[in-house]
Parts: C-alpha cells; sequence; structure tokens
C-alpha cells in the first residue's frame, strides 16, 4: 500500500530466495542432475512467463482489474475442459457438480467486492466500437491465459508421472530459469530497492536489529511465499491438477474472505450466499460424506454403556 509499484522487487526477491536455497540443498550447488530433462522445465517456465506477461497485459486492453480477477476464477473450469480433452479424464456428477459450485460461489463473491471498489474510468475519448474491439481482445487474453495455466498443470502432472515425484527439484528449475529475465526490469527493481532503503526504521522483536521497515516486509513476504509455493509443488506431486487448482483457488477464496473481514469492508448476503456454494462444492469434491457415511454406522452400532 505504501508503494504499489514494487510488485517486481517483490517477484524478483521470492525467486531469487527460492533459487539460491535449491541451488544449495537441491541442486548441490549444481553438481546434482536433474531428475527430469532440463528441457521440459524451459517448457514450463515458458508456459509460466506466457500467463504471467499475457494476463498483466490485458490490463492495458480495456480489461478491468475487477472482470481481471473474477476470470481467472474460473480456473476450475478450464482445468476441468482440458483435463477431459487432453488427459480424457472422465468425473463423476458428484465432482462436475461440485466444481461448478466453488466456480459459482467464488464468482460471486468476486463480482460483489469488485462492485464495491470498481471505478468506472470515462470512454468518451475513445470511439465506443473501438473501445469494444479493444475489450474483445483483452477478453481473448485472459481466455488463453486461463488455458495455458490450466495446460501448464496438466503438463507438471504428466512429468511426475513419467519421471516421478520432484517437487523440489521443479520448485528449484521454476525460479532459477526466469532469474535472467529480471534484467529487463532492473532499473524498477533498483528504484524501489532506494525508496525501501529509505523507509522508516524498524526494530525486528526479539533480535534487537533495526532496519527500514520495508525490507522487513519483503523478507517477511519472501519467507511465506517459500512456505506457500513449496507446499503448492509438493502437492502437485501428490494430486491431480485438478485438485491442486480447487486447493490454490480455495486459497485465493480464504485471501478474498480475510482481506474483506480485515480491511472492513462489506460483507453482504451475497457475500454469504457465495462461500456456502463455496463450502458445500468442496465438501462435495473431497466426498466427505461418503468418509462420514461408515464411520456413522460405526458409531451407531457401538455397545451402550450401561
Amino acid at each position: 500500500r505504501q508503494f504499489p509499484g514494487c510488485g517486481n522487487i517483490v517477484t524478483f526477491s521470492q525467486f531469487l530466495f527460492i533459487a539460491v536455497e535449491g541451488f544449495i540443498f537441491e541442486a548441490n550447488f549444481g553438481r546434482k542432475k536433474p531428475a527430469i530433462p532440463i528441457r521440459y522445465y524451459f517448457i514450463m517456465v515458458a508456459m509460466f512467463f506466457t500467463v504471467s506477461v499475457v494476463n498483466n497485459y490485458a490490463l492495458n486492453l480495456n480489461i478491468a482489474m475487477p472482470l481481471h480477477m473474477i476470470f481467472r476464477s474460473g480456473s476450475l473450469i478450464a482445468s476441468m475442459a482440458l483435463g477431459i480433452t487432453i488427459l480424457k479424464k472422465r468425473y463423476s456428477v458428484s465432482k462436475y457438480t461440485s466444481i461448478a459450485l466453488v466456480s459459482l460461489g467464488i464468482f460471486t463473491c468476486t463480482f460483489m467486492s469488485a462492485k464495491q471498489v470498481a471505478s468506472d474510468s470515462g470512454s468518451d475519448e475513445e470511439d465506443g466500437l473501438q473501445v469494444f474491439l479493444w475489450w474483445l481482445l483483452g477478453i481473448a487474453a485472459l481466455t488463453f491465459a486461463l488455458l495455458m495455466s490450466a495446460r501448464m498443470g496438466i503438463f507438471q502432472e504428466t512429468l511426475y508421472k513419467q519421471f516421478g515425484k520432484h517437487s523440489k527439484e521443479a520448485l528449484f528449475y521454476n525460479h532459477a530459469l526466469p532469474l535472467p529475465g529480471f534484467l529487463l526490469l532492473a532499473p524498477n527493481i533498483y528504484h524501489h530497492a532506494v525508496l525501501f532503503s529509505q523507509s522508516e526504521p524498524f526494530q525486528v522483536p526479539g533480535i534487537g536489529l533495526t532496519m527500514p521497515i520495508m525490507w522487513f516486509y519483503l523478507f517477511m513476504n519472501v519467507v511465506t511465499q517459500y512456505v506457500c509455493i513449496r507446499g503448492v509443488f509438493i502437492l502437485t506431486t501428490e494430486c491431480t491438477s485438478l485438485t491442486v487448482t480447487l486447493v490454490v483457488t480455495l486459497r485465493k477464496f480464504v485471501s478474498l474472505i480475510f482481506s474483506i473481514l480485515y480491511f472492513r469492508n462489506p460483507f453482504t448476503a451475497w457475500h454469504w450466499l457465495g462461500t456456502a456454494f463455496v463450502f458445500v462444492g468442496t465438501l462435495m469434491y473431497t466426498e466427505v460424506w461418503n468418509s462420514l457415511g461408515p464411520f456413522l454406522a460405526r458409531w451407531r452400532k457401538r455397545p451402550k454403556e450401561e
């Protein structure tokens, strides 16, 4: 909130930390040969880079941020559609219903939150048809990014089936290979590093070290991001791409709800309805009722105490 344009230095710091940690503990200072051929990692990184660039560029094509958020919450449906098309998977009716409920719930909450913060910019300086055509191009870009992101998840799932589970290795190469690309952003990163160094001093609790508060925030962000992304990569080795997408989408949903509560934004009846859809859809997807059934049956048959 203090430096809205600091996204590049945050992303670079996250990638650098994970790459250095992986280079030391996973790649053994470059002496360990990757289990998965590195050409596949280049493909994965190219997909990831493409998704990031297209998503960011869509904002320049008359796509408002609320619509951008809503579109990205459709990742579950995109992942399921590509799973059916590419992996020839078939799901039960309850799985289809659960994904639809979760997607509807997240869409409802995101849309209602977007309405609260949306500020329509004037478009009278542009011709209406031209604005609409640029908007259509933006929608096409978002759709492409959504499908490419889902394809990347399926590509990871296929690699793990072929070469085995190597989450730490994948985490390292997915963050080390894109590092040279940050050279293009070096001026912006350096500019914000100077701004961070000029922020107010902060004494770190427990150790008594004094440092600029923005560097402390950045350090905490990098550590928590490392924990988060490592968990996601472990999840990709244990679950299907659709399940991983569900968990990551739920994490985004929890972040949205926490943001609403923490910043005291209105939490309307529509938000409660969306939350209910997400909760019921998640329970249906995990088939918790099937697990509870036998447990409840055994509980009813247990011998009664005298």
